[in-house]
């Protein structure tokens, strides 16, 4: 008989760290209810993050603003979390570089000792390169820019999920970004005819859609529906996208 591989525990906390927006905790459980799926969580200051179970609008963060887009692209993903939206931005063989800005170093950490599953994949990545800064400080001086090794860089994509929503914030300093000024900074820092795409945990926001075409010139809210198998129902988010004028 051929040696049996030892099951994943129920529930296994695979790395807790105390950070400036509060306790961070990786754990790993089997859910019975969906054939004892392996499922990744992410919590931070005690409330729930992210889920390797529902990354379809991660996927879609990356596939609205890169599909049909001709090379070489460069692109930089604000918040790596889990890694399906950097995963999605690498698949388009037209994406030349990929910065991926985190604040959360021990989220960095996570991906480069194997500790989630497309950890091995990215860290192994030419393309890919992990930043362990702030976005928003970023976004807010385009003469520093996301990239320490090439200061004042332009971008043909950046790809922005970090807080919830413009409103419903992980730390209060970030709400300068969702305003007319802050997008401006960011735009500054796009190839004209580039794009800023966001996710948002929240419906389309009519208000925050006049800031981003104010700003950019061109902007829309696109609605992404998955389903959610845990509460048996259709679940949703949305993607905000801008484009710089040419």
């Amino acid at each position: 008989m051929s040696a049996q591989h030892p099951r994943t525990p129920f529930f296994e906390e695979l790395d807790f760290q105390q950070t400036p927006l509060g306790d961070l905790a990786l754990r790993r459980r089997r859910v019975a209810a969906l054939d004892d799926a392996e499922v990744y969580e992410v919590t931070l200051g005690g409330g729930f993050l992210m889920s390797s179970l529902f990354h379809a609008v991660e996927v879609a963060l990356a596939d609205l603003p890169l599909a049909g887009r001709e090379g070489p692209l460069d692109v930089v993903v604000g918040g790596l979390g889990l890694g399906y939206t950097a995963q999605a931005a690498l698949r388009y063989p037209a994406v030349r570089s990929l910065v991926v800005v985190e604040a959360l170093e021990p989220v960095i950490g996570w991906h480069q000792r194997g500790l989630v599953p497309l950890g091995a994949e990215l860290s192994g990545e030419a393309r890919c390169r992990f930043v362990p800064a702030d976005f928003f400080a970023g976004a807010a001086d385009p003469a520093r820019g996301f990239d320490p090794q090439a200061p004042g860089s332009r971008w043909h994509a950046v790809l922005l999920d970090i807080d919830h929503s413009p409103r419903n914030l992980l730390a209060e300093g970030n709400a300068a970004f969702y305003r007319s000024e802050g997008l401006q900074a960011l735009a500054a820092q796009l190839h004209p005819g580039g794009i800023f795409a966001m996710w948002s945990d929240d419906p389309a926001e009519e208000t925050f859609l006049a800031a981003l075409r104010e700003a950019f010139g061109r902007a829309r809210a696109e609605t992404v529906r998955f389903p959610n198998p845990l509460l048996e129902c259709e679940s949703s988010s949305t993607v905000y996208l801008a484009e710089r004028e040419r």
